[in-house]
């Protein structure tokens, strides 16, 4: 089984005293299992926190904080810092050992509170945002530098939190999928499809061979539109416009194909709980092969103008190095973390979905710079291509879940977005949604973009983000 991917099986909850807690956490990473998620539950006095762990059945570590505090893990699962200090902001749970908890989602008017000081000969500050030039949403990057060299980033994001995990829940479990699907477009089917297996994992329902291969056939789409889009923003980055302009076009037919097939750019409502709302008929999969085909060809050719344009390929080595050490504690997935040679990829076991025997790409040299994090992108776009062929050629109409196993009221699932794996947990009590916590790709990745701008110059802050092509509506949901 690969690491960071769930079975059929709702979680194991497992609850904890306080005392305890710490204790419980380093003996589940000592057994194999690696940190996905932690969240924190509104109750009646002392919140909840809950810690999620993959495994051939996902574990769920439970623990009742007293006084609103309970013991932080951050030194054990730096993964875990963006999660305890969204619980902090949003639920008022106190991480003891978690100095200074820094605010995340409620931001505070005083520069002291959020940004870590530096000190030194000429420091300076350089503040970008959170309003852009460009049409992006509200982030903030404050940079501490001396000369052009960056000492260090500050990220501010949340600007525009919506409270979408809050506004599910009452929520019946069939419709709340529409909250999760508008936390962010870029990977709408990856997150709706983690919220439907969740739902099903809970109540004990698997997919039929027509619905997995229909639901494979669409994130798979996404993909593939997302990567395109990524190569033409990493050759923006650099200033070659032609890269730009000639990726942006494939990716500008790869979403037409999606308005084809399913009537919407960006895939929208084309992953329902228990079925699937989309479908094919031998004439459309016949005609999505042919253009996938072209598609494929094109990329190709285009692919291998960036690999023989010396000028280009200067740019990118040694740019934005993330190294597989600081990958695997800050928790990275999907193509960024490959780059690094950390081994992430919930394709590799995602037996819901039709993926079979599926091996992750991996870069030639595992560099963790920007050259290996593009050169990922071209890896998996050709890998996306075969899938896509391939199911092109069977049935996709769609079809049920089937009872497989007893229900929960807890139910986990994950999937590989373009960006990496994204996570939705559900709890449910009867119908409703009690809690849904959807920890996307992004949220998981955005704390190693400052890592990797240490010690690069400011005028390569644009390339280096663009190679992680991180969506801010995926923290902001």
């Amino acid at each position: 089984m690969s690491v960071g991917t769930f079975t059929a099986d709702a979680p194991e909850l497992r609850t904890v005293a306080v005392a305890g807690w710490r204790d419980a956490v380093s003996e589940t990473l000592a057994s194999g299992r690696r940190f996905t998620s932690l969240h924190a539950l509104a109750e009646t006095g002392d919140a909840t926190v809950r810690a999620l762990f993959d495994g051939d059945q996902p574990l769920l570590l439970s623990c009742r904080s007293v006084h609103a505090t309970v013991p932080s893990i951050i030194d054990i699962v730096p993964a875990a810092t963006w999660d305890e200090r969204e619980a902090h902001d949003l639920y008022g749970v106190r991480f003891e050992g978690h100095t200074p908890l820094r605010p995340l989602v409620r931001h505070s008017p005083t520069l002291d509170d959020w940004v870590v000081p530096v000190h030194g000969h000429n420091p300076y500050d350089v503040a970008v945002g959170p309003i852009h030039a460009g049409v992006i949403e509200s982030g903030h990057f404050r940079f501490h530098l001396v000369g052009e060299r960056i000492l260090h980033l500050d990220l501010r994001l949340f600007y525009k939190h919506r409270g979408l995990e809050k506004a599910a829940e009452g929520v019946n479990d069939r419709e709340a999928i529409h909250f999760v699907g508008r936390a962010c477009a870029a990977d709408h089917v990856a997150h709706t499809l983690a919220y439907a297996q969740a739902i099903e994992s809970a109540r004990g329902l698997w997919p039929s061979a027509g619905l997995s291969d229909t639901r494979t056939f669409l994130v798979e789409l996404e993909r593939v539109w997302n990567h395109l889009n990524d190569v033409a923003a990493m050759c923006a980055g650099i200033g070659f416009a032609a890269g730009n302009m000639a990726f942006a076009a494939l990716k500008e037919r790869a979403q037409r194909l999606n308005d084809d097939l399913a009537g919407h750019r960006f895939l929208f409502d084309t992953v329902a709980v228990g079925e699937s709302p989309f479908h094919l008929d031998r004439s459309d999969r016949d005609r999505a092969r042919a253009i996938l085909r072209e598609l494929r060809a094109d990329t190709a050719m285009l692919w291998r103008e960036l690999l023989f344009n010396s000028s280009f390929q200067a740019r990118l080595g040694d740019v934005g190095v993330v190294d597989k050490s600081v990958a695997v504690q800050l928790g990275m997935v999907g193509p960024a973390a490959r780059a690094s040679g950390h081994a992430v990829d919930a394709r590799e076991a995602s037996p819901r979905l039709s993926y079979g025997a599926f091996q992750g790409a991996h870069p030639r040299e595992r560099t963790g710079d920007v050259r290996a994090r593009l050169e990922m992108r071209a890896l998996e776009l050709d890998d996306s291509f075969t899938i896509l062929d391939d199911l092109a050629a069977r049935d996709l109409s769609g079809g049920p879940a089937h009872a497989h196993g007893s229900s929960s009221a807890i139910g986990a699932s994950t999937v590989e977005s373009a960006r990496g794996a994204s996570t939705c947990i559900v709890e449910l009590a009867g119908e409703n949604v009690q809690r849904l916590r959807l920890r996307t790709s992004s949220y998981a990745n955005w704390p190693a973009v400052p890592t990797a701008l240490v010690g690069n110059l400011l005028p390569d802050f644009p390339l280096i983000n663009k190679s992680f092509e991180l969506c801010y509506a995926c923290v902001d949901r």
